[in-house]
């Protein structure tokens, strides 16, 4: 198979020419950087061999020129000669390859605002001095990813097991010198993931570390292959993208301020800094955030040092007491920057949908506003789809009249009930007359009667406790009390009668003596 040429992309700054050979998932990559020329070839996740050789327009510094790897693509830093002398073109010939084209989301006109793109370059030499002496971190849409085990020490997990009940795990709390497997924090749930085929159960923040919970040993100093849980981790991308861009439309739109969010296992919650959100508020921010994902914005992220003036222009609501390093800036462009940690989506297009559920009564003076994005929108809508389908089975009617055709049935078994209740009261009236004049009346008579359609599972315990005894205020007040607490229930007495309810019928023998005891008192006495 004939060799090909990757997609190619470039924009020139001051003192740097920076390029992307757009490849996923590339095997084998070589670059050469020269002081006249780059070469770069790998192969594609087919295996189609990729090749690209480029005669600079102008003289570079190949020693202080640098590459970086993600997933997605190779970008290599490129140290102009001369320095603040703008390239018209890439290329040494005035001709513009098929698969050469500028990057306009990064084209500035540099020389206009020569001091804000100073600085901007700073930033990226820094980024390119650490690049020379560390290799680059994996990229937050990297699949796997090769480190080395710094340390691992016994640990113990508390999880909650299948019962729902609290379990405690033995293992190792595994630290790597990097990691792909992003820790908890910042509203976002910790990844899950393996290394070495060994699944990572929590992956927690200690400092500047991100310690991986395993129930194997692994022993520091071996390297090892890092591999994350990607369909948790792109919900989680989606989610958290979502909740920057409703948080940015809410703000925007209504002045609506977000002071904290969770993304749920099924559904995420943006608490918002107000005591009400009306219900044609939550439908104008529904439909811009679903505008700009058609939109197709870009999502990007950018490290800023702590004293760079953009960090003034960000909006976050601070960092963590033991940060340290650069800041981790998010911007939907046009819409929004904001200090994140957490996994992002490059696009808006990749958030597909979003679906606010509603609105909820949040803690004081605020409201929580319920969301889906991406896939969890689309297995809502199955599942939704999956129960109105039951429904039409079962209620004999059209989706549109589901409603109507439960409230007839609410109403219909209201009635029933009532006129249940209504037969019940009647046959125990009779039960009681028919027990009074039977010949083996003897003061007491126990009558019970279990099951789920009566509430009080006892029908009464007494239906007759001698008629004469059921007009005593002792009964009411001491006796029938006694035989509630004998039979772990509850009751009240009011006008010489006394109602309750019963939980534990097996001691009802233990309450008929009681009583039987009573009533031959009271018949020694007379």
């Amino acid at each position: 198979m004939a060799r090909q040429h990757a997609r190619t992309l470039w924009y020139d700054r001051p003192k740097y020419v920076f390029m992307e050979f757009c490849v996923e998932d590339s095997t084998d990559v070589q670059v050469l950087i020269e002081d006249h020329r780059i070469v770069f070839s790998c192969k594609n996740a087919d295996g189609v061999e990729l090749y690209n050789e480029i005669e600079f327009y102008a003289k570079v510094n190949s020693k202080d020129s640098r590459d970086k790897h993600s997933g997605r693509s190779i970008t290599c830093f490129v140290r102009k000669w001369k320095e603040k002398v703008a390239w018209p073109r890439l290329t040494k010939e005035d001709i513009k390859p098929v698969w050469l084209s500028v990057d306009f989301d990064n084209w500035r006109d540099w020389e206009g605002d020569e001091e804000v793109e100073l600085a901007q370059v700073e930033h990226y030499a820094e980024l390119l001095q650490k690049v020379s002496t560390k290799r680059p971190a994996p990229a937050m849409d990297d699949l796997d990813f090769s480190t080395t085990v710094v340390s691992c020490r016994p640990a113990e997990l508390q999880t909650e097991g299948s019962s729902g009940k609290k379990e405690v795990l033995s293992g190792f709390q595994v630290v790597l010198e990097d990691t792909l497997l992003f820790p908890e924090g910042g509203g976002q749930p910790d990844d899950r993931g393996t290394i070495n085929d060994i699944s990572v159960l929590r992956v927690t923040r200690q400092g500047a570390q991100a310690e991986h919970f395993t129930q194997t040993a692994l022993a520091p100093g071996s390297h090892v292959q890092v591999r994350v849980d990607w369909e948790r981790r792109f919900d989680h991308m989606q989610q958290h993208s979502g909740q920057h861009l409703i948080t940015a439309v809410a703000d925007h739109l209504f002045g609506l301020k977000t002071t904290s969010w969770e993304l749920g296992r099924f559904r995420s919650v943006i608490e918002l800094d107000s005591p009400s959100v009306t219900a044609e508020q939550v439908a104008a921010i529904e439909q811009s955030v679903n505008e700009k994902i058609r939109d197709r914005l870009p999502v990007n992220v950018q490290e800023l040092s702590l004293d760079d003036p953009e960090v003034e222009q960000v909006r976050g609501r601070g960092l963590p007491g033991d940060h340290a390093g650069p800041i981790r800036v998010v911007t939907i462009k046009g819409i929004d920057s904001n200090m994140c940690c957490g996994t992002h989506v490059s696009n808006l297009s990749d958030l597909q949908v979003i679906k606010i559920l509603g609105t909820e009564k949040g803690k004081k003076n605020k409201t929580n506003l319920l969301f889906l994005a991406g896939n969890r929108v689309l297995k809502w809508m199955e599942r939704s789809h999956g129960t109105e389908k039951a429904l039409t089975a079962m209620l004999k009617c059209g989706a549109e009249d589901h409603v109507e055709a439960v409230k007839k049935l609410q109403n219909t078994t209201k009635l029933l009930q009532k006129n249940n209740l209504n037969l019940l009261r009647d046959l125990a009236v009779h039960i009681a007359h028919s027990l009074r004049n039977s010949p083996d009346w003897g003061g007491v008579v126990v009558l019970h009667r279990g099951g789920k359609r009566l509430r009080a599972s006892v029908f009464f315990l007494c239906v007759c406790v001698c008629v004469a005894f059921l007009s005593e205020t002792s009964l009411t007040t001491s006796l029938f009390p006694r035989v509630a607490e004998i039979l772990e229930g509850k009751g009240a007495g009011k006008n010489g009668r006394f109602q309750g309810k019963a939980t534990k019928m097996s001691r009802r023998a233990e309450a008929q003596v009681l009583l039987q005891d009573y009533v031959s008192t009271q018949s020694a006495e007379e």
